[in-house]
């Protein structure tokens, strides 16, 4: 026998698994619809052994263990289809290295994916897209168009993202964590199980289905069964089909450690996404279900759904144990409560569970605010592309603190002219856009002015006076500052909404109604996060790694940059371009390069003088339990990382997204454009973290901001 590359963990898992009474149907009925379509003798790829040995039959008997044997047999048939596409795809493109035939073969598959049934489908021309033509037909018949469309999509996405591994096989490149754990939901196809965990559990209301909290819980479950699957996969993908997208190998290569200690780690991220859904379930998710109203049928369908999300956790983990196909040699059982025997042998694993568990959820909670931490610590950044201001940098500073006066938000007890002078929102927009007309060079300081003095308002205002009512009831008067189809605004209550209404007008006068949309989304994105943000803080809750990373770029107004950005790219590029996996990767690149600028250079003013707890330094502080200039380091080696990915997309795939989509000569040049936009964009953040006063220490001494007077907030005169 091979020997292992490491020793398994102990995993986190406290729900035990059940097993569906009807899987020996499941299992015969998916062989004989495996062989009706192609799968086993003469595909090339799989034989009937192999279908035994996996008994892909027993995995979603454990997976789904309540429902009943007809549907049992047709998830069965589904997750056979993922699994032969899987490796039919592996033997056929991956292992001869042809990009080329792959993408046209994945360019076929949403044909057989119609919404209407009655739309005509091709003649399959393999056993992939016979099985997906025939489960296509045999489940969406019961299922509403809101359904079709999520599946649908996470189906193309679990294909298409094949590509991007093939692309990194090809080029021998290993993923940064961030990027690696973003991709691999897509490639590892857990969001498309939680689809089937909707078929055949319940289906969630399309009012929620798109929120954070389900969102959350779709994500977290998604990350645990990849990680899982990595630990007992790694055997297998890295030292016999030479993969090098494994979550152990991506570690292994960022800390330049160990195999085990990589292991280790995995099996850490693992279970604090597993207390991630946890936390979401129990209390974002009953928020969730008041503030939308949601009636008791809908209650208890998303009820349904989060327990089928957590059978498929236990479940999954007890086939892993199981399957010919992973490493599970002296694994550890899935559960304290399962395999015990001997006098005490129940409590001493009970009780190493519960610890370990307890351990990892009380370190979380228990930060102490306004630690004295010294100056921030400032690495060597790894800048490689310089700064350009714009001429007009003294004129719209000017104009910027005319304007700030005259919309309110200097006279409110957050801000005034001395901070205005101090932060130098205008230096940051020269550099963003050094280009810039006069008027738009002003538009621009205005909205960082806005804001970052909005940001700054909701922990002053409504943190101190822990008033998560208030903060809820302004981001929905922020949000009704932003009329789509010409209706009135709401009568602006102080400067954060005269603001807000001044900006809106003026920047949405030339928009299309699709503009405005995406614009509003990504301003509601951002105060909605700093909802969260005073949620976490009013539990003193450090975030999980995962989920602060993923939310710190909502909170960075992140997606408001990218669309003022993507505004001056004109009509020449498509918007499915944008929604492309490289372009994507790019911004997320992008912008995680600069929250993390700000989290660095912020550490003191947060944590010193704020009390604040939503600092990517704390929070890898925290997870790993080490101090302050090793955190740093981690940080910044993710830095390096995220821009080093940044520069590879920009140089590597993004041609080859203009290939796939056959863009004109005028969409290349606005894709270049925006690629020199988002190289101004980090570079310019870095340099106006670098001089303006905000985060000296100096400046902090003299000017970090108490907390206001207890006086009722614009907002509290509604609430």
């Amino acid at each position: 026998m091979t020997q292992q590359p490491f020793e398994l963990p102990h995993f986190y898992m406290p729900y035990p698994a059940r097993l569906n009474p009807h899987v020996d149907e499941a299992r015969a009925h998916s062989t004989e619809w495996a062989r009706e379509m192609g799968m086993l003798e003469g595909s090339g790829i799989w034989e009937q052994a192999d279908l035994d040995a996996h008994d892909y039959g027993l995995l979603c008997a454990y997976t789904h263990p309540e429902c009943d044997a007809e549907a049992l047999s047709l998830i069965t048939d589904w997750y056979v289809w993922v699994f032969f596409f899987d490796d039919h795809f592996l033997e056929i493109f991956k292992r001869t290295q042809d990009r080329v035939g792959g993408k046209a073969y994945l360019d076929r598959l949403p044909m057989f994916m119609p919404m209407d049934l009655s739309t005509p489908m091709p003649e399959p021309q393999n056993p992939v897209e016979a099985g997906l033509a025939d489960l296509w037909t045999r489940t969406v018949p019961s299922m509403s168009a809101d359904w079709r469309r999520r599946f649908a999509i996470a189906t193309e996405h679990l294909l298409n993202e094949s590509l991007w591994e093939l692309s990194n096989i090809n080029e021998g490149r290993i993923a940064n964590p961030v990027e690696y754990i973003e991709m691999r939901r897509k490639v590892g196809g857990a969001p498309w199980s939680s689809g089937l965990v909707e078929y055949a559990r319940a289906e969630v209301p399309a009012s929620v289905a798109e929120s954070r909290p389900l969102r959350v819980l779709m994500e977290t479950f998604s990350d645990a069964v990849h990680l899982r699957n990595d630990l007992f996969s790694y055997q297998r993908e890295v030292e016999d089909e030479g993969e090098n997208s494994n979550g152990v190998l991506v570690l292994e290569t960022f800390f330049d450690c160990t195999t085990q200690q990589a292991a280790d780690t995995v099996n850490d991220v693992l279970t604090s996404r597993l207390h991630q859904f946890e936390h979401t379930a129990l209390t974002e998710v009953p928020a969730l279900a008041l503030d939308k109203g949601l009636t008791p049928q809908e209650v208890a369908a998303v009820a349904a759904y989060t327990q089928g999300l957590q059978d498929w956790q236990s479940g999954g983990h007890e086939w892993h144990l199981r399957s010919s196909r992973y490493m599970n040699a002296r694994a550890r059982s899935s559960s304290p409560w399962q395999g015990l025997t001997g006098p005490g042998t129940s409590a001493a694993d009970v009780g190493a569970l519960l610890a370990a568990a307890g351990a990892e959820r009380l370190r979380a909670h228990t930060h102490v605010p306004f630690q004295k931490v010294g100056p921030s610590l400032l690495p060597d950044f790894y800048m490689p592309f310089p700064v350009e201001l714009s001429p007009h940098l003294a004129d719209a500073r000017t104009r910027l603190t005319e304007w700030m006066h005259r919309m309110g938000m200097l006279q409110e007890g957050v801000w005034d002219e001395d901070k205005l002078a101090a932060y130098d929102l205008a230096l940051c927009s020269a550099g963003l856009d050094p280009d810039a007309t006069p008027e738009a060079l002003d538009l621009s300081a205005q909205w960082l002015a806005w804001g970052t003095y909005a940001d700054d308002y909701y922990p002053l205002v409504f943190g101190h006076r822990r008033d998560l009512a208030a903060a809820r009831l302004t981001t929905r008067r922020l949000s009704d500052c932003m009329p789509l189809d010409g209706e009135a605004t709401v009568p602006p209550l102080g400067g954060m909404e005269c603001g807000l209404v001044d900006l809106w007008t003026r920047t949405t006068a030339g928009m299309t109604p699709a503009q405005r949309r995406s614009l509003k989304d990504a301003v509601n994105a951002m105060t909605e996060s700093w909802v969260w943000e005073l949620a976490n803080q009013l539990q003193n809750r450090i975030p999980d790694p995962v989920d602060y990373l993923e939310m710190r770029r909502a909170t960075f107004g992140a997606d408001l940059t990218l669309n003022l950005c993507r505004m001056g790219c004109g009509p020449a590029v498509p918007p499915e371009v944008y929604r492309s996996g490289p372009v994507r990767s790019l911004e997320n690149a992008a912008v995680d390069y600069a929250m993390l600028i700000n989290d660095v250079f912020s550490y003191q003013k947060e944590i010193e003088y704020e009390g604040e707890i939503h600092n990517a330094i704390l929070v890898v502080q925290n997870f790993f339990g080490v101090d302050y200039p090793t955190a740093l380091g981690v940080v910044h080696d993710l830095m390096t990382q995220r821009m080093r990915q940044f520069e590879h997309v920009a140089a590597h795939e993004l041609p080859v997204v203009y290939e796939d989509f056959g863009l004109s000569d005028e969409a290349r040049e606005a894709m270049a454009d925006y690629v020199t936009d988002l190289r101004n964009y980090m570079a310019a953040i870095l340099n106006w973290h670098r001089s303006v006063d905000r985060y000296k220490p100096d400046f902090l001494a003299r000017r970090a901001h108490g907390f206001l007077p207890d006086r009722p907030s614009p907002v509290s005169v509604l609430s």
